[in-house]
Parts: structure tokens; C-alpha cells; sequence
């Protein structure tokens, strides 16, 4: 299961990751989330050890949402090193985040 990145553990497990680190912010409520979360759940198994694969509930977590500038759902951040290097807004196809997650190992 994708790590669960909260407003307490996010400056540890994204800001000081070594790794890339993919979040996925997302809401219960959310259709287009709900869609996206088995591919999440597939990266994760897939990128094990190469990267960090995590989702955020917005409605848990709103000041990790609030820092990031989270308007809509869901959007998928990519960090490297510490720095927000790429995002995807809306439910998008499994390739497209795989050839983006690729691109930055």
C-alpha cells in the first residue's frame, strides 16, 4: 500500500527523501481519485526501492494541501530532492505517470 504522507511526516518522507517522490492528493469523496488509486497502488509495488510512492487525503492533511497550492483533485507532485519538479493534474493514464517517474530516475 502507497505510503500515507501526512502534515507530520511530510517534511521527513518528501523534503528529505534521497528518493523521487511521487503524491498523489486525494479525497474519499473524489470519483477521478478513486479511479486513480489502483494504479497508485500498482507504481508502488512496481517502483518499490526506487522511489517513494504517496498519497495525501486533503481533508486529513490541509497543511501539507495548503503549502503545495492543492486546488483541485486529483493532482499527482513529483519531488526530487527536495523540489516539486513536475505535476499532473486530473485522472490521467498509468503510462503517462510511469514515463514521468522513469524520466526523473
Amino acid at each position: 500500500m502507497a505510503h500515507e504522507i501526512n502534515d507530520s511526516n511530510y517534511e521527513e518522507m518528501v523534503m528529505k527523501s534521497d528518493k523521487v517522490v511521487m503524491l498523489d492528493f486525494w479525497a474519499e469523496w473524489c470519483g477521478p481519485c478513486r479511479m486513480l488509486t489502483p494504479i497508485v497502488e500498482e507504481m508502488y509495488a512496481e517502483f518499490d526501492g526506487k522511489a517513494v510512492i504517496g498519497k495525501v487525503n486533503v481533508d486529513e492533511n490541509p497543511d501539507v494541501t495548503a503549502k503545495l497550492g492543492i486546488r483541485n483533485i486529483p493532482t499527482i507532485m513529483f519531488f526530487k530532492n527536495g523540489e516539486m519538479v513536475d505535476k499532473v493534474v486530473g485522472a490521467t493514464a498509468k503510462a503517462n505517470l510511469v514515463n514521468k517517474l522513469n524520466s526523473l530516475l
